[in-house]
Order: structure tokens, then sequence, then C-alpha cells
């Protein structure tokens, strides 16, 4: 068996990165990104990058500070398809919780969709535990390019980083 190691950095997403994100969801979802990175230029929430030597993003995800306060609440976490498993989210949610840690707070937040338990177990080993549920809402895209109400119920899962 061969091995593969590759070098990744974490850094602000840019607008130079959507057209790469294609894997992350529908071009709704990536035109939505462009709307977060000028969030994050505003100081309200982070908004991060995984990337290879060369620059190109293969993990994104936010961190907004408006949701509660005295908390960071991570949201939209996404890894490239076919590197999921391979800690790349570890790293991405640790950038997230330096980045809450870097503005003074001391606890990170997430909603996870109660259909995805690998995510779950994910954030339960990084010590991520339930607090509460929640339903959620966002608009999807279908190929077609309509768009339809997506509902789910979430559970809240909360972590003290001090």
């Amino acid at each position: 068996m061969s091995e593969i190691r590759l070098h990744l950095s974490v850094r602000g997403l840019t607008d130079a990165d959507l057209p790469a994100c294609g894997w992350a969801g529908s071009p709704k979802h990536v035109r939505e990104l462009a709307h977060q990175i000028r969030r994050a230029e505003a100081g309200e929430i982070d908004y991060l990058a995984v990337c290879t030597p060369v620059g190109l993003p293969v993990a994104v995800g936010g961190v907004d500070y408006t949701v509660r306060p005295g908390a960071g609440t991570l949201r939209q976490l996404g890894v490239h398809p076919a590197l999921q498993s391979c800690g790349i989210g570890t790293l991405l949610i640790r950038a997230a919780e330096q980045r809450i840690g870097a503005r003074g707070l001391t606890r990170a937040e997430l909603g996870v969709e109660e259909g995805n338990p690998r995510a779950r177990a994910l954030y339960e080993r990084l010590g991520y535990r339930a607090f509460g549920r929640e339903p959620d809402s966002w608009e999807v895209e279908a190929e077609d390019g309509s768009l339809r109400r997506y509902e789910t119920m979430c559970t809240l899962m909360g972590k003290n980083l001090a």
C-alpha cells in the first residue's frame, strides 16, 4: 500500500476560491459563500478554507459570532467528498476553535442534522456534547435551478474551549 501525505493549510476563504468550491454544494450554495466572505470581511464571522499546497480548497466552514452571546457557532462545515474520513474535518474544526479562542470566547457550538450520525460521531470524538434540539431550514437548489425549502431537526452540541 502506498501513502501520500498532503501538507494542508487553513486560511480565510476568498472570492478567488469560489470557482473551485463546486464540490461544496449547488451553484446557489457557492453563490452564498460569496455572501459569507462579505460577512467575514465585516468581522461578523470567520469563514475558513483548508487548502492544498497549490491553494485549492478541500474543506470549508464558518464560525458565526452573532448566533449566541459568548460562543462561536460552527456552521456549513464540509469536506470534499473524495477526502472525507482523512482527518481534514478535524483540522478544520480545530482551526475554527482557535479562531473562537482568539476572539476571547471560551465556547464553540454547532447544530448537526439528526440524520447525520457520521458527523455527530466526529463532533463527539472532538469533545462536543449535546445540549438540545431545534428545527432548522434553508433553501436548496434542484438540478433544474428551482428552489425548495429543506427542513430538518438538529441536535445542538457544544464544547467548552477553556
